[in-house]
């Protein structure tokens, strides 16, 4: 190489450098990592007690949480109870999280951040706002992009999924120009009000008499038992029909844990299937009856159904012949804790009345068997 040509070649790595230095000066100026507020709380002074609705919102998707008479409900689905749990959980989370990192960002950053605001199409970030029960905001944030922890590598700023995890999210705190970074990717704030509905839900237990009224009468049945320990037997059974001891036992207890998956804030009989349902009635050893009517089922192989609950147990308590005087005091206040904790139940599974749940399928194919299906297999058949 001559003297000439060195000269070239140095005076081109000075111009790739300045070009790179100025490149990486102008990043910086738009992605820069500050000290700023990290281990500070993200929101600051926040009385979480203060807190009477909570919004959140993502694109077109919203859902609503309110505080009324002191009971937290879902919006968009007529006032349904909420989970307070998880709504309480989020408060406290909320209150206590720390910023790791802040960052001062440009506004194409927010863009790749998932910072933008709702409705401004897939970079659009999920707002969140807490106010009082005035109306009057407190705490309002926008949430990112999730953070992503590389395995066995430094984080990218802008986050990736190749083999990494999330273990935080961005975060923009009202008309902050920074962006903060916490330790919480935050994964169950979503605009979705099934997923923040109260799903506890009724049970039913000690099933004394059970039957099914179909739409077709020849899968019509009843079933009833003495006592708990007695054998289920088939009411007004035909000749040659003897049911299966097994087959009836899994149905009679097939509503004893049932789940939903969402509520109906409104639905016309056409949609539910419910002006022709399958009528199951559950009368129980505490004289509570059950009348749970299951409508069509729909693609998401979920299904209508709806509940309603009537029956008192009895006030007084029957002695036994053999019932010796210094047991009754203490046979009296069983049946009296007894009969108070069924009344609670009754009343905590009233309020289950007058709304429209979407059930997984298998919670009501358990219960909905065809007469056929409770029969005993013949000797010598296939």
């Amino acid at each position: 190489m001559n003297r000439k040509q060195l000269v070239i070649l140095l005076a081109l790595v000075v111009v790739i450098g300045g070009v790179g230095l100025f490149l990486r000066h102008r990043n910086e100026a738009s992605w820069s990592s500050q000290d700023h507020g990290v281990g500070e709380k993200l929101l600051g002074a926040f009385d979480v007690n203060a807190v009477a609705q909570v919004q959140v919102r993502q694109s077109t998707n919203a859902v609503s949480l309110t505080r009324k008479n002191d009971i937290w409900v879902v919006r968009e689905r007529n006032d349904y109870p909420a989970n307070f749990s998880e709504i309480s959980e989020l408060l406290r989370k909320l209150a206590d999280l720390k910023i790791v990192q802040s960052v001062k960002a440009g506004n194409s950053q927010r863009q790749r951040l998932q910072l933008a605001e709702p409705g401004a199409g897939t970079n659009s970030g999920t707002l969140v706002e807490f106010r009082d029960a005035t109306q009057k905001p407190l705490k309002t944030l926008l949430l990112g992009k999730k953070h992503i922890r590389q395995g066995g590598g430094a984080p990218s700023p802008f986050g990736g999924d190749d083999g990494g995890f999330p273990d935080g999210r961005y975060v923009l705190i009202g008309n902050s120009e920074s962006v903060a970074v916490v330790s919480d990717p935050l994964s169950n704030v979503e605009p979705k009000p099934e997923q923040w509905l109260d799903k506890d839900f009724f049970k039913i237990e000690k099933v004394k008499m059970m039957s099914r009224v179909s739409p077709d009468a020849t899968n019509s049945w009843k079933i009833s038992r003495e006592s708990e320990t007695n054998d289920w037997k088939l009411v007004d059974a035909r000749p040659n029909e003897q049911i299966d001891a097994g087959k009836v036992s899994g149905v009679a207890n097939g509503l004893s844990h049932p789940s939903f998956n969402d509520v109906l804030a409104t639905a016309t009989s056409d949609q539910s299937g419910l002006e022709k349902p399958n009528v199951l009635t559950f009368e129980t050893f505490d004289a509570q009856v059950y009348t749970v009517k299951v409508g069509s089922k729909t693609n998401e192989e979920n299904a209508y159904l709806t509940m309603s609950l009537s029956g008192e147990p009895p006030k007084t308590r029957v002695a036994s012949k053999d019932e010796k005087p210094e047991d009754k005091e203490k046979l009296d206040k069983e049946f009296k804790d007894k009969t108070k904790a069924i009344e609670e139940r009754f009343r905590q599974e009233k309020k289950y009345e007058n709304w429209i749940y979407l059930v997984p399928k298998y919670t009501v194919d358990s219960v909905l068997k065809d007469r056929s299906q409770l029969m005993a297999e013949k000797k010598g058949a296939a």
